[in-house]
Parts: C-alpha cells; sequence; structure tokens
C-alpha cells in the first residue's frame, strides 16, 4: 500500500501533457459517455412528448419506466434490465452533472491506483448493491411497503458513493490541491460529497438513502478484496473480453504465454542495474500504462523513470 501513496504523489508531481481524462481505453471516459447518452436520449424524448403536448405522466409510463428501477416487485419482475440500467439513468440534469463531476473525481484515483479494468466493475457492484437494498427497504420497512409500487429509483448515486469509498478506503493518504498547504486529505472530500449527496436526496423517496449507504459498503468490501488478493471483477472482464474479441479479427490467441510467464518472467534483483533513457515520450507511455492496468503493474525500471521525471520537473 506504500507504493500505491507513493505512486499518487509521483503522478501528481510529474508535468505532462498527456492527460488521463480522454485516454485510449479508459474506463472512466466510457462510463461519463455511457451516462450523457442514456439521459440525453430520454430528454430527447421527453421534449417531444412535451411539444407534442402530451401529458408528461405518460412519458414516465412509456419511457423512463423502461429504464429506472421500480421498487414494486410485480413491475420489477417484468423490467429485470432495470437492474442494471437505472444507474446510467437520470430524470434530472442536475444530478447528472453532480454524479459525473464527483465521478471523475473519485473515478480519476480508482483507474490511477487500480487500472480502468477495476473502475466498472466496482462501478455495477455499487450500482447492484444499491438497487437490491433500495427494494428490500421499499418493500419490507412499513412505513415504506404501501407505497413500493410508486416509488422508483434512477441515477448513478449509489454507484458514485462506491467508487468514492473506495477510492478513500485505498488511499486514505492522498491529497488533492497539494499546493495550498500541504493538500486537503481525500477523506475531507468524500465527507463533503456524502453530506452534498444526502441532503440532495428526496425526503419522498428516503429508500433512497439506504441505496447510497449499500453502494458505500460495496466500495468498502471491494477493495478489501482487491488488498485480500481477490479480484471480485475478474468474470466482467473476462467476459468483456471475451465478447469484444468475437468481433475483432486482429485477436490473436498466444499459446506460449504460460511458457514465457515460467521462463521469460524473472523475479528478483536483476544482474545489473540501468537507467533507461528519459523524455517526455517514455513517460507518457508509463502514464497511460498505469491508467490501463494500475501502478502495480510497472516494472522497477518503469517505476524508477516515475521516479526521475518527478524529481527532475519534466
Amino acid at each position: 500500500m506504500k507504493r500505491k501513496f507513493l505512486s499518487m504523489g509521483v503522478l501528481e508531481q510529474t508535468k505532462t501533457r498527456k492527460v488521463f481524462f480522454g485516454a485510449d481505453n479508459d474506463a472512466l471516459v466510457r462510463i461519463i459517455i455511457i451516462n450523457i447518452l442514456v439521459t440525453a436520449i430520454l430528454f430527447f424524448i421527453r421534449s417531444i412528448y412535451q411539444l407534442s403536448d402530451i401529458d408528461l405522466s405518460r412519458f414516465q409510463s412509456d419511457i423512463a419506466g423502461w429504464f429506472i428501477l421500480p421498487a414494486g416487485a410485480a413491475t420489477l419482475i417484468t423490467r429485470p434490465w432495470t437492474l442494471f440500467t437505472f444507474m446510467f439513468s437520470h430524470t434530472d440534469i442536475w444530478s447528472l452533472i453532480a454524479n459525473m463531476l464527483w465521478l471523475w473525481a473519485f473515478g480519476f484515483i480508482i483507474q490511477s491506483l487500480f487500472g480502468g479494468r477495476k473502475l466498472a466493475p466496482l462501478y455495477i457492484y455499487g450500482g447492484l448493491a444499491g438497487a437490491i437494498v433500495y427494494i428490500l427497504c421499499s418493500n419490507f420497512i412499513p412505513s415504506l411497503a404501501s407505497h413500493a409500487s410508486t416509488m422508483t429509483l434512477s441515477g448513478a448515486n449509489a454507484s458514485v458513493m462506491a467508487i468514492a469509498v473506495a477510492a478513500t478506503v485505498a488511499a486514505p493518504g492522498y491529497r488533492i490541491f497539494p499546493m495550498l498547504n500541504g493538500g486537503i486529505p481525500l477523506w475531507v472530500l468524500t465527507v463533503i460529497y456524502a453530506v452534498i449527496s444526502f441532503a440532495g436526496t428526496s425526503f419522498s423517496n428516503p429508500a433512497a438513502y439506504g441505496s447510497a449507504l449499500a453502494g458505500a459498503a460495496m466500495g468498502f468490501l471491494f477493495v478489501n478484496r482487491l488488498n485480500k488478493g481477490y479480484d471480485p471483477g475478474r468474470w466482467m472482464t473476462w467476459l468483456y473480453d471475451w465478447f469484444f474479441d468475437l468481433f475483432n479479427p486482429d485477436k490473436t490467441f498466444n499459446p506460449d504465454s504460460a511458457r514465457r510467464r515460467i521462463f521469460y518472467d524473472a523475479h528478483g534483483k536483476p544482474p545489473y542495474k540501468k537507467k533507461p533513457n528519459l523524455n517526455q515520450e517514455r513517460v507518457d507511455e508509463i502514464l497511460d500504462k498505469i491508467n490501463k492496468t494500475g501502478y502495480h503493474s510497472l516494472s522497477h525500471d518503469e517505476k524508477d523513470i516515475l521516479h526521475r521525471a518527478s524529481e527532475e520537473d519534466l
């Protein structure tokens, strides 16, 4: 874990024109784009209803109801996919903007520490945990059960909460805005986000509080499992790779991967010490690698380059 904290400091100090946000295979960008596209489609259809002078309650039942999560079991059984689609669907433009800003802030840290292949599973796990707890609260809390058939949940709140807590647990020593008196601890930003998130939750939908707490618990559990050597999202990334490889004619199977790992992946100290050339292009390549697979995937030489880049203010 100490190396992870050190990597964050190196990333903060290293000057580079290469920006993580927008890099190839950037899971953070993809998640944000999906949220924006789904919400934009919903708002476009809603505007058609308004221009056509159709009652907006029709839009809720005809269109939005097929994307957002219903609390009523009878409706949920007929729309099981909403367990997934609700976490990408926003019915309010301001909640979309807020969630995406917070997602970028905390998702950047997760992607830097663990790589983009951990961010998407964490987002989905957080949303699913929030959905399950929301349904349970709506149907089994007596004061809410009578209204369960009319209650719905939408937005990325639970998923973003999971990512925020995961980032804080993974790098509690990380500081933002280091130029301000040494920086602001990440946990302070997380507390601010939690307060704003809970304050913005409608009192007419109290089960949403349970959803956010479930997302937070999932974020903690996800990092806890990673630290113990188990990857909860491995099956998701495998399924994702397998599906898209079906449509990739350039993808070839590498039969000698085991042989390469056994005979060529040497461990321990190298027989000599070398210092790779330090240039901006090389630093950019290393930052791209961190973005995709996390800091832990770097070789000793690559870590050394980052240290030297930060010291020389490249």
